[in-house]
């Protein structure tokens, strides 16, 4: 037995992706958001954990980072989903196939902090699988992709100056549901 649309929303609602910076708190948001409206969310890193069964760390160690970003971008670009938040990796923004993706889905906010809030919350960055390229450092990470965020980004709010709460407040400020 099939289900019709007739069953769901006669419009259906929209996705809300969350991208930035590790750090930036697209997890912690991702859930309070969700829990405020409802929804599910799906934190891709978790999503490329689950397809292989590794931690994200093992998965970049093991293919490299060239590899990583393909295989990320790919199962990104797949995705068919609504009423979910999705919390994506930083380095999902190196995907044009994955942020074309988000962007059909619904819109995609960016959780900015500044330079040193991202240095101060990565540490060294080890086993957080961050896509860094060898000899690249994590200033040099934030620089290349501020503007990246920047140029997919329909909302911008500031995680580095508010609680999640009011974070939340401010998305739900700039979203029209209807």
């Amino acid at each position: 037995m099939g289900f019709s649309a007739v069953e769901r929303d006669a419009v259906l609602k929209p996705c809300i992706t969350l991208v930035g910076m590790a750090g930036a708190g697209k997890s912690t948001l991702g859930q309070v958001l969700a829990a405020r409206l409802g929804w599910c969310q799906l934190d891709t890193d978790r999503h490329l954990e689950a397809y292989y069964g590794l931690p994200l760390q093992t998965i970049m160690d093991h293919f490299g980072l060239e590899e990583f970003l393909r295989i990320e971008g790919y199962l990104v670009s797949q995705l068919s989903l609504t009423r979910t938040i999705i919390s994506t990796g930083g380095s999902v923004i190196y995907s044009a196939p994955a942020m074309e993706r988000l962007k059909s889905l619904g819109p995609v906010v960016l959780l900015d902090i500044d330079e040193q809030t991202f240095l101060d919350r990565v540490g060294d960055g080890g086993n957080r699988g961050l896509a860094i390229a060898p000899g690249e450092t994590l200033r040099d990470l934030y620089a290349r992709r501020q503007p990246l965020y920047r140029a997919v980004a329909d909302i911008v709010v500031r995680t580095d100056r508010e609680t999640p709460e009011a974070c939340v407040d401010s998305i739900l400020q700039h979203i029209d549901f209807a």
